[in-house]
């Protein structure tokens, strides 16, 4: 009975942010002909207003986020295509990490490249643990299984670790730059202010799901390195 308990409230803590945030997003997904345009209409206006070397387009299975590569800022078509307070606060804080890259801002220049050390580390870190037993059975020394043990682990880590520096950066793009934006430019009625921080604080707390994932994740694979 205590597995089970503890096992509800790690599902809930994990999976509740991320239920929370689509929640959200879909009951402010409606519609509202006082918001006269969508939430693509509004990313290119604020991406011409801001100067910003940065396209718009929709979005694939991927959804919505801002890619620094190619300078794009992607919307779902939920979002792209719809005038509604979900989409006019989703296409701000897109716009707003766009903003911090055409402002060279410390803490998305860090995160981006943590983002690309983590995927070179995860492919190293999954190609030394497949090779542990071979290597273990060549050098037949049991530090050598640790080392690669220890490498896989350090690479899951990178995964937490980025995920954690990203919640900053989130929480800026939501309240640093979309919601200052949406408040001067009168984009949202004052009425729906309360309703558009709900919506900006899920875009930003989507990634806590995700650290709390990663973190399961690694925590899950350390048990099962103990056995």
């Amino acid at each position: 009975m205590p597995y089970v308990l503890l096992l509800i409230i790690i599902l809930v803590v994990v999976f509740g942010p991320q239920l929370w945030a689509r929640h959200t997003f879909e009951r402010y997904n409606q519609a509202q002909d006082k918001i006269p345009g969508t939430g693509g209409e509004l990313a290119a206006h604020l991406i011409k207003r801001f100067e910003l070397p940065v396209t718009v387009e929709r979005a694939g299975q991927e959804g919505d986020h801002y890619d620094p590569t190619t300078r794009t800022v992607r919307l779902s078509p939920q979002f792209f295509d719809t005038n509604s307070l979900s989409a006019v606060a989703v296409a701000a804080h897109e716009v707003g990490h766009a903003i911090q890259h055409h402002r060279n801002e410390t803490m998305l220049d860090t995160r981006t490249k943590l983002a690309r050390l983590a995927l070179y580390a995860q492919k190293f870190g999954t190609i030394a643990i497949f090779a542990m037993p071979v290597v273990t059975a060549i050098t037949r020394a049991p530090a050598s299984g640790f080392l690669m043990t220890a490498i896989f682990v350090l690479s899951m880590g990178m995964a937490v670790l980025v995920n954690l520096v990203t919640l900053p950066v989130e929480l800026d793009a939501s309240f640093g730059k979309a919601l200052p934006i949406l408040i001067e430019g009168r984009y949202v009625d004052e009425e729906d202010l309360p309703a558009v921080r709900k919506i900006l604080k899920a875009a930003a707390y989507t990634y806590v799901a995700a650290s709390l994932a990663s973190l399961l994740n690694l925590w899950r694979w350390i048990a099962i390195l103990r056995r």
